[in-house]
């Protein structure tokens, strides 16, 4: 029934596409949460975030859309218990003069590049809270405002803290940021911490050279650390005891004369493992192979990489268009599927994988799925290649997956096992 009207995958192993939605037209994903039967999905262009009813996975219905502030965007969000926590940034992608070519915004300062337009402030910068209580009905509770770009991506699962990437005045790109969530209609920012070289207010120069973006794109936290990537300029782990003054335990960067893009962390406590993915950022592999990593952190101020994922080869993805490589893990988070041994991740051109680590030293690939291209772009980029850019995922507590992409809309997959 449904499943006729499902677009058909372009590769699958040991995974089966069994539900697919446009978002009500609104196709453009990057992260998405699923809770209490509802898929949470974050706009790149369409600005704001859309709510999916996915009780029925085989029958996936749009429920309502929440339109972000004026010249802003909201792709990042996070849901935990009965609140939705949802970024606010100017809309980075509106402005085509500056960001069409994507080398200027995966290779170049973002706060430079905008301070140097001396626009007038018309957006909404930081964090909105909203009350999810009635899943399919967000209502606004509490917002965080802060004098800059803005937010990029949060990480919350309770507690009185959550975390953020937030580019604020005076800085190059994006920090490392905590927040007082103990009343969450009133968030406080508390805490804050960079790479030396990005706080240009206080007199500190870059020297990372041209080329190079050093901006966290975000941090997980389990116990007292931060695991926290910087795109160019590698991987830090933090120690958050006091939420107020983060201290660095190492920072650790393989770019040069690896690729940079460090992306998504994923601790594994239980084991003393650490895994890494550096985003593929620029098409046709120009930016070099990208690699996911796992770490052996036993030693937590000295992480040593044992071991990288399998690249997917069934065809030649470089040669396929669009971006080919890493970019989003699915994050072990509180209530959602929990496996130390279990890796599912996005590859974008090449879809969604699974990776069995049980033996850390041998990541084997266990089931992939390639879903079908977009028939409508959303990206409103000039020149952007048809083909699926597979974004965030998330896997339920039922191992149910979730997949986004950048044009064409949500896909909700069986893994085989």
């Amino acid at each position: 029934m449904a499943s006729i009207d499902l677009p058909k995958p372009d590769f699958a192993r040991n995974m089966t596409l069994i539900g697919h939605s446009d978002i009500g037209g609104r196709g453009d994903g990057l992260q998405l949460m699923v809770h209490r039967g509802h898929a949470y999905v974050a706009h790149p262009w369409s600005q704001g975030f859309s709510i999916v009813d996915v009780r029925d996975p085989k029958n996936p219905a749009t429920v309502n859309y929440v339109p972000a502030p004026a010249n802003s965007w909201n792709i990042h969000l996070q849901t935990h218990d009965d609140l939705l926590l949802v970024i606010n940034a100017l809309d980075l992608f509106a402005d085509v003069e500056t960001f069409t070519d994507e080398k200027a915004y995966y290779t170049q300062s973002v706060g430079e590049t905008v301070a140097s337009k001396k626009r007038e402030r018309a957006w909404t910068a930081g964090m909105s809270v909203f009350d999810i209580s009635v899943p399919d009905r967000p209502r606004k509770i509490g917002q965080l405002d802060v004098e800059g770009v803005g937010f990029h991506r949060l990480w919350y699962v309770g507690g009185r803290y959550a975390y953020a990437s937030a580019l604020l005045d005076g800085f190059t790109d994006y920090i490392f940021v905590t927040i007082d969530m103990a009343d969450p209609t009133r968030p406080e920012l508390v805490g804050q911490w960079w790479l030396p070289g990005m706080n240009r207010a206080a007199g500190e120069t870059p020297d990372w050279g041209d080329g190079k973006r050093y901006a966290l794109h975000h941090a997980l936290v389990h116990g007292d650390t931060a695991y926290a990537c910087w795109r160019d300029g590698g991987l830090t782990l933090l120690d958050i005891k006091d939420h107020s003054a983060p201290k660095l335990i190492r920072h650790h960067n393989w770019c040069p004369p690896y690729g940079g893009g460090t992306h998504s962390p994923l601790p594994l406590p239980g084991r003393d493992l650490l895994v890494v993915a550096d985003e593929a950022v620029l098409d046709n592999e120009e930016d070099g192979r990208k690699h996911t990593w796992i770490f052996d952190i036993r030693v937590p101020e000295n992480p040593i990489s044992i071991s990288t994922f399998p690249i997917p080869a069934e065809i030649d993805y470089a040669k396929k268009g669009g971006h080919f490589g890493p970019h989003n893990l699915h994050e072990n988070r509180p209530g959602s599927f929990v496996s130390e041994t279990l890796i599912f991740a996005t590859w974008q051109n090449a879809g969604i994988r699974a990776f069995d680590i049980s033996d850390p030293y041998h990541p084997v690939e266990t089931g992939a799925l390639v879903p079908a291209a977009p028939t409508t772009m959303t990206d409103r980029r000039p020149g952007r290649p048809k083909v699926i850019q597979s974004a965030d995922v998330f896997v339920d507590a039922n191992g149910l997956i979730y997949a986004t992409d950048y044009n064409a809309g949500l896909e909700i997959i069986e893994y085989g096992g």
